[in-house]
């Protein structure tokens, strides 16, 4: 029987946290693996355009961006492989990743699985998924040209993906339980300014209706008068907030109530020689620009708690 290959770090999650802690690790010749389940980019790729990532004056696609990301983490010799991670025994010195392809055996892992697209968990909801139902303005937009369509939520990617959603759409409804928007002022005006755009303030979506076809109506109520309302569109896109991608980690793992990887500032978790780095991981702020510190922070962290295995070795 062959002793599995042993890495120094695996990183799980191949978004700008993961690719930027790949990128740290390999120019640390620390021998690397990145596992990513579907394609390097995470959920950079669920939108078209960054606007707020320095460097980039006129802003930059996010195709390119993660292009830029990848060929930089390559020339330094990342190595990747597309696996789905179904588990982690992190109860010994080495820590064994379980993919659907097997086992994998490292010194450090760097969690960056990122988060998943919270639901509303209203009646046709389920059944309308990919009928009229989105979670990815980017994908599904262009289906929609010169039709009506609903963003449900009120925060930075709710609004920004209702702007981008003029591009096609005749008309965006976006309906907020508040009666105002969470998103930062200047996507806020300029959505306020957008004539294609209609809010709806302290309203919530009770049930999804559709045929055939797929979505033909939404349910609203006041949240304010508990009045209700039909609102006829061919489409709706969820933006509610997000749910960590953490199902994967052993309970050892410490997470906060919401079920975000709890770390130090050395993107330490709970157990030694678990890093966790970007969105899957507590805190305020959900951006590339953290998600790439935090990759930095967490492949330097590991490579510290490398040498002193070396040490202590």
């Amino acid at each position: 029987m062959t002793t599995p290959e042993l890495y120094d770090m695996v990183i799980v999650g191949g978004g700008p946290a993961g690719l930027t802690a790949a990128l740290y690790a390999c120019r640390a010749r620390y021998k690397t693996l990145l596992l990513e389940r579907i394609g390097l980019g995470g959920q950079l790729l669920t939108y078209e355009k960054v606007d707020n990532y320095p460097g980039f004056p006129e802003g930059i696609t996010t195709f390119e961006l993660t292009e830029l990301f990848k060929a930089q983490a390559v020339r330094f010799g990342m190595e990747h492989r597309s696996s789905e991670v179904t588990s982690l025994d992190a109860s010994g010195a080495i820590k064994v990743v379980h993919t659907a392809e097997g086992l994998v055996h490292a010194k450090s892992v760097v969690i960056a699985t990122g988060c998943a697209p919270r639901k509303l968990e209203v009646k046709g909801e389920a059944e309308f998924t990919g009928r009229g139902v989105s979670y990815c303005a980017i994908c599904d937009g262009p289906f929609y040209r010169n039709e009506i369509v609903a963003v449900v939520g009120g925060g930075d990617t709710a609004v920004e993906e209702a702007i981008y959603l003029t591009k096609f759409a005749s008309q965006v409804h976006i309906i907020h339980r508040r009666d105002t928007l969470r998103a930062i002022k200047v996507i806020q005006e300029e959505a306020l300014a957008n004539p294609k755009i209609t809010i709806h303030w302290n309203q919530v979506v009770t049930a999804i209706h559709g045929g055939p076809q797929g979505v033909t109506h939404l349910a609203l109520q006041d949240v304010l008068s508990n009045d209700t309302s039909q609102l006829d569109v061919s489409g709706v896109f969820i933006f509610v907030g997000l749910i960590p991608n953490t199902h994967w980690l052993p309970e050892s793992v410490r997470r906060d109530p919401l079920g975000f990887v709890i770390t130090d500032d050395h993107m330490a978790t709970s157990v030694p020689g678990v890093f966790a780095a970007g969105d899957v991981r507590a805190k305020s702020l959900r951006q590339i620009v953290t998600a790439v510190g935090d990759g930095a922070t967490a492949a330097f962290s590991a490579g510290r708690y490398i040498e002193s295995l070396a040490h202590h070795g």
